[in-house]
């Protein structure tokens, strides 16, 4: 790859590759870190792409693999996916949820767990596809669409709690 198309894939994707990578490590040194070995990994490889039109998904790729392998070398990875105690979250009015400021959506973004927060931010920051994204995380197009769907519910439940909402006055119940 020439230089200058280098220098125009930085330019195109360096801001949403960061973004993602800071909703990932939640640290910005590592979200840097993360989004300049991405860089680099298509400097050294990006020659092996065989089909161009695949740059988004590879870097995106790339990157989150990046990511997992440094978690796992800092023994930080937990399954949440078996866990019984996260379940879906009570039902919040939509109303509720567009009032509250960006800042409070973000952070609450940021406390979920990576395996709802990656999807989560690919699909709707990135807006990714659910096929795009299923390539990125590796995994099967169901659970992408399982994963933003419980994201989606545990986000509510986050932003219900950060409002002040108890289960009474949420709008309803799961069981509704």
């Amino acid at each position: 790859m020439a230089l200058l198309d280098f220098e125009k894939l930085v330019e195109d994707y360096y801001l949403p590759l960061y973004r993602f990578a800071l909703s990932l490590s939640r640290r910005e040194s590592d979200a840097a870190d993360l989004t300049q070995q991405t860089f680099f990994l298509w400097a050294t490889k990006g020659h092996q792409l065989r089909d161009t039109s695949k740059v988004k998904t590879w870097l995106f790729t790339s990157l989150y693999r990046e990511f997992l392998g440094r978690k796992r070398r800092q023994d930080r990875f937990v399954d949440v996916e078996n866990n019984p105690e996260v379940t879906s979250a009570q039902v919040v009015p939509a109303s509720v949820v567009d009032q509250l400021d960006g800042e409070i959506v973000q952070r609450a973004l940021l406390a979920l767990d990576e395996i709802y927060r990656a999807p989560l931010t690919l699909f709707y920051l990135q807006q990714l596809s659910y096929k795009e994204i299923a390539a990125t995380l590796e995994i099967p197009i169901g659970t992408v669409m399982s994963r933003i769907s419980r994201g989606k519910d545990h986000l509510r439940h986050a932003l219900a709690d950060s409002a002040g909402l108890t289960s009474e006055n949420r709008g309803g119940t799961a069981h509704e």
